[in-house]
C-alpha cells in the first residue's frame, strides 16, 4: 500500500489553515498545521515532510525565512502563500528557492492542482539527480561522471560511446535494432545511417573485449546488438 504524502500547512489564518487541510486531506493526503514560521521549522526538522506550505506573513519567523532555513539543507518542495498587494512576485519566489506561489484568496482546488504538480515535477527532477552507473564484474559504466573503469583502471572514451555503451548494458540481454538506438541513443534530431552505429560498436568492442568473459557486447545477425550477460 502506497504511504500518504504529508503536506504541512502555515500560516497564521486559522480559516486558511481548515480550509486547506479539508481539501488535501480531500485527495488523501496527510497534512500538519501550524500557525506561526518557529513551530513550522520545529515541525519541517522532525522529518516526514513531503511538501510545505508558507505563508509569507507569519508571526516568530516569516515564510521567507523558513523557506531559506529549509533550502539550507533541503530541496522538499515549497508553496509560498501571498495576499494580494504583498510585494512577492515569481522572481523573488525562485530567488528563495521556492517552487511556487498562490494569490490569496484562492480556490482550494487550485491550491491542490499545485501541490499536486510541484510534487511530480520533484519527484521527475529526483529521478533524473539519481546516479547514472552500471556495473557488472570488471566493468563500470558511470554516466554521471562520464567514466568507464575496465577491471579496476579508467578507460579514455568518448561520450556517445559511453552512451551507447550504458543504454545497452541498462537492458542486458535484450536485442535492438541498429533505428532504435540511433533513436534512443543519438535522439530524433539524429540524421545519420544505421553504420554510425556499427562503427561505435566497433571501437566498443576494441577496447572492452577480453576483460571477462561474463559479459559481451553481441552482434545479432540481420537485427542489431545486445549486451549480453550469462
Amino acid at each position: 500500500m502506497k504511504h500518504a504524502q504529508t503536506i504541512l500547512i502555515a500560516d497564521d489564518d486559522a480559516n486558511i489553515c481548515e480550509l486547506v487541510r479539508l481539501y488535501l486531506e480531500k485527495e488523501g493526503f496527510e497534512t500538519v498545521v501550524c500557525f506561526n514560521g518557529e513551530k513550522a521549522l520545529e515541525i519541517y526538522r522532525s522529518g516526514g515532510i513531503d511538501l510545505a506550505v508558507l505563508d509569507i506573513m507569519m508571526p516568530k519567523a516569516d515564510g521567507v525565512t523558513v523557506c531559506r532555513e529549509i533550502r539550507k539543507d533541503s530541496k522538499m518542495p515549497i508553496i509560498m502563500l501571498t495576499a494580494k498587494g504583498e510585494t512577492f512576485d515569481k522572481v523573488l519566489c525562485f530567488e528563495l528557492g521556492a517552487d511556487d506561489y498562490v494569490v490569496k484568496p484562492f480556490e482550494g482546488k487550485e491550491l491542490v492542482a499545485r501541490v499536486k504538480a510541484v510534487l511530480r515535477r520533484s519527484a521527475m527532477t529526483e529521478k533524473e539527480d539519481e546516479e547514472k552507473v552500471v556495473s557488472y564484474e570488471n566493468i563500470t559504466i558511470n554516466l554521471t561522471n562520464y567514466e568507464l573503469i575496465l577491471g579496476g583502471e579508467s578507460i579514455d572514451i568518448p561520450p556517445k560511446e559511453l552512451e551507447l555503451l550504458y543504454y545497452l548494458a541498462s537492458h542486458p540481454n535484450r536485442v535492438f535494432t541498429r533505428e532504435q538506438l540511433l533513436e534512443d541513443v543519438w535522439g530524433f534530431d539524429y540524421f545519420g545511417d544505421s553504420r554510425t552505429v556499427d562503427v561505435h560498436v566497433k571501437r566498443l568492442r576494441e577496447k572492452i573485449e577480453g576483460y571477462d568473459e561474463k559479459w559481451q557486447l553481441k552482434t545479432v545477425w540481420s537485427v542489431g546488438y545486445k549486451f549480453e550477460v550469462k
